[in-house]
């Protein structure tokens, strides 16, 4: 009988090893698929546009790869149209563009620039890791001054820059209102509909809650035309009663359910002592509801910040009020091969979100849990 037991507890505990194991080799690959690709975004970021568009994020790991060891000019009188020799490897203009290599694959020539003006490269099969970062692409996508780019061949071209920090005050403008407004309307309500007792407490709080089942997109039209009515579109106060129209439910029914879960004793001490309603909300509520208010906080400010739809229909194309979303769109069409730039500005983009998730974090899982377990 022992010997029975001895084995189903072996068995157990084999299982719950493998059920742990299994477990956090899920959550390992969950954290590499969303880690990888942010990691290789921040280091294009600082790469150059020669490197982008040659080589990969990931050659800033040692690897195997062709490195230039002595440059050439070109010899006068050569005949570019034809068959070229040099260092012994023969071929054409074409063909040297692209890279020649050797018989034996150890050396490479490569033509950098035109047929008039261009040099040759002679690169090697070494050891090496690309670590040329530069800050020239932040410089670009964050100032709105001219740069002058050097091509590889020495020729240049003058450039516009993108003015990305003038959109981001724009989105910290529109952010932030929209973030704080619908927290402290909701908290009002939550507090009302949990401790105050009136007529049609239960219909009220089940309207505001079946509101959460509407798709903003069907109210984008009617909202547009009393904007239009009212002189409100393209104006920033358009998009605060925008988002905080379409937050309250969600932040309502999420500081709702921890609200109603505080200590009945704690709120009745309060009154007995002559405290109002607004006296506890104020002294007892706030300070008790820090963590459901901290959640609904990551999630209001994360899609407010992330937002393009609503944003673009309220504000619309207007330079002077234009969200960073907006800019990165434009960005996208005008510069949708300038890969370096799209990637500093997608990470000037992430930063501030970043910094809110993981100064809230502590309180976002005691948040989420609110009013999900009673007793």
């Amino acid at each position: 009988m022992a010997e029975k037991t001895g084995k189903k507890q072996k068995s157990a505990r084999r299982q719950r090893i493998i059920s742990s194991l299994l477990v956090n080799l899920g959550l390992l690959l969950i954290v590499l698929l969303w880690t990888v690709p942010t990691f290789g975004l921040f280091v294009s970021s600082f790469r150059t546009r020669e490197k982008i568009q040659t080589t990969g994020w990931w050659t800033v790991f040692p690897h195997r790869g062709w490195v230039t060891v002595e440059t050439l000019d070109l010899p006068e009188g050569l005949d570019t149209d034809g068959v070229m020799e040099f260092e012994g490897i023969q071929g054409t203009f074409e063909e040297f563009r692209e890279g020649v290599q050797s018989a034996d694959g150890r050396k490479r020539i490569l033509w950098i620039g035109n047929k008039r003006n261009g040099f040759i490269q002679v690169q090697e099969k070494q050891w090496t890791a690309d670590w040329d970062f530069t800050l020239t692409n932040y410089q670009q996508v964050l100032a709105g001054k001219e740069f002058v780019y050097q091509r590889p061949d020495g020729t240049t071209q003058v450039l516009q820059g993108d003015n990305l920090i003038g959109s981001f005050l724009n989105s910290l403008a529109v952010a932030i209102p929209s973030t704080v407004i619908p927290i402290l309307i909701a908290a009002f309500a939550a507090y009302g509909f949990a401790w105050m007792n009136f007529s049609g407490r239960k219909a009220f709080f089940v309207m505001i809650v079946a509101l959460l089942v509407v798709p903003l997109q069907i109210a984008l039209v009617p909202i547009l035309r009393d904007y239009t009515t009212l002189n409100l579109n393209g104006t920033f106060l358009a998009v605060w009663l925008a988002h905080t129209g379409f937050g309250l439910p969600l932040a309502t029914y999420l500081l709702y359910n921890y609200i109603s879960t505080l200590p009945r004793e704690t709120l009745e001490s309060a009154f007995i002592d002559g405290a109002s309603h607004f006296t506890v909300f104020l002294r007892l509520i706030l300070p008790l509801s820090v963590p459901a208010l901290a959640s609904f906080a990551i999630f209001q400010f994360l899609w407010v910040w992330n937002d393009y739809l609503v944003a673009l229909i309220f504000i619309g194309n207007k330079p002077d009020v234009k969200v960073l979303t907006m800019q990165l769109a434009e960005m996208v069409g005008s510069r949708g091969s300038d890969w370096h730039l799209l990637t500093a500005g997608a990470f000037v983009s992430m930063v501030l979100p970043l910094f809110v998730f993981f100064s809230l974090q502590r309180y976002f899982v005691r948040g989420l849990l609110a009013g999900s377990v009673k007793g």
